[in-house]
């Protein structure tokens, strides 16, 4: 297996920068909304689910379009565009005292739909051999910007309430401009794509393209139900207040880090990323679980979170790099804007998953109905091992 090359991973360094400084503004949210909202106007729970997930569905909506107008004008321009969006629904949010108000920032901040632009930049800047590690690279930076959003979210809550957190967002955001501007490499000019919405359905038809689209959709359905309940689970079940909770993901997310770059090293293949996906799925659904079985054993609560953030992390580097090897070299922004549709509509559908068993089912119950999902994904994932190889990692008497 080939080594990155000194350009790839300045390529990697930069585009990880600009992709953590985003994700850090959107994972200082997490943590604390569920319970912040909670206190607005017009809080219910469905809304409070809805406000986590609405972020999401809008994301579904245009990463498609946005990825399809990377493929024509270039991929920083779109992603600078997107940003942009994203800044005004931060401070919409942020001046807002309603839960109505903070839906409709939310709104907004997804109508900044860069995901798949920003992925398919990775892979322009980076050889199909070594793409999973540039995506690693990004996995690391995002699974870094976590371990400190964790961290930092609850203090600056306190300090700033949700005002002062997504006018955070905003901020960092406008930095990510300016990163992704000085320290990301221009890559080489793309030809104007002459394919245009048929030709991306067709595409998308393709059961490789399918199988891996449908994974990303469940993994993030999984992670923000989650997340509607977790952050309460551990302050009424556990006695652990918010901003204590980073003991807990701290050290998790350390050793999701270690497991990816003892894992990633040693999966070169394409058939050997799609069983690394198959037994992550099973072990998302395991560590789900633990999650829904988990008491006041705060040991019990680290080996479930450290199995979650393990899989989780592992995917979030494995099927991107999937897409991106078998999708039309002329339609990558297309194909990873509609990896990144599947991933946000995933958000929204655990969002509100997540809201409605808070409000009607129990915590236990939302992670329990999320860890079963895992079931019939493993069963796709096993179906689709045989159908993911790209045309060019076929035998000749394969039909593609």
């Amino acid at each position: 297996m080939s080594k990155l090359t000194r350009q790839e991973i300045r390529s990697a360094s930069a585009l990880a920068s600009v992709v953590g400084l985003r994700m850090f503004g959107l994972f200082l949210i997490m943590p604390v909304l569920s319970v912040y909202a909670d206190h607005l106007t017009g809080s219910t729970p469905l809304l409070v689910g809805l406000a986590i997930g609405v972020y999401g569905i809008v994301q579904a909506i245009l990463q498609v379009p946005m990825g399809m107008l990377s493929d024509r004008i270039g991929r920083r321009v779109t992603i600078t565009l997107g940003l942009l969006v994203f800044v005004v629904g931060s401070l919409v949010a942020a001046f807002s005292h309603t839960i109505t108000g903070i839906i409709i920032g939310r709104v907004l901040q997804g109508a900044g739909a860069v995901s798949g632009a920003s992925q398919a930049l990775a892979a322009d800047m980076s050889q199909p051999s070594n793409r999973s590690k540039v995506m690693a690279i990004i996995g690391v930076s995002v699974g870094l910007a976590f371990i400190l959003a964790i961290i930092l979210s609850a203090p600056l809550a306190a300090a700033g309430g949700l005002k002062g957190l997504f006018g955070t967002t905003a901020a960092l955001a406008v930095g990510a401009m300016i990163l992704l501007w000085v320290l990301v490499p221009r890559p080489q000019k793309h030809r104007a794509a002459a394919a245009g919405f048929g030709d991306v359905l067709r595409m998308l038809a393709v059961p490789r393209l399918m199988v891996l689209n449908a994974s990303v959709f469940v993994m993030h359905t999984m992670l923000t139900a989650s997340f509607v309940v977790l952050p309460l689970v551990l302050i009424h079940e556990t006695g652990l207040p918010l901003q204590r909770q980073w003991e807990l993901y701290l050290p998790v997310m350390l050793v999701s880090v270690v497991v990816m770059g003892g894992v990633l090293r040693r999966v070169h293949s394409v058939p050997g990323s799609m069983r690394l996906a198959l037994v992550c799925a099973l072990g998302l659904g395991v560590a789900l679980c633990g999650f829904a079985a988990a008491d006041a054993a705060h040991v019990w609560l680290w080996a479930s979170a450290a199995l979650f953030f393990s899989c989780f992390n592992l995917l979030e580097a494995t099927l991107p790099s999937l897409v991106s090897r078998v999708a039309p070299t002329h339609m990558r922004g297309a194909a990873m804007g509609a990896y990144a549709t599947c991933q946000f509509l995933g958000a929204f559908v655990g969002g509100m998953l997540g809201g409605f068993g808070l409000g009607r089912l129990g915590t236990t119950d939302v992670f329990l109905v999320s860890a079963a999902l895992a079931l019939p994904w493993a069963v796709l994932l096993q179906w689709g091992r045989s159908r993911v190889l790209p045309d060019t990692e076929r035998p000749e008497s394969q039909p593609t």
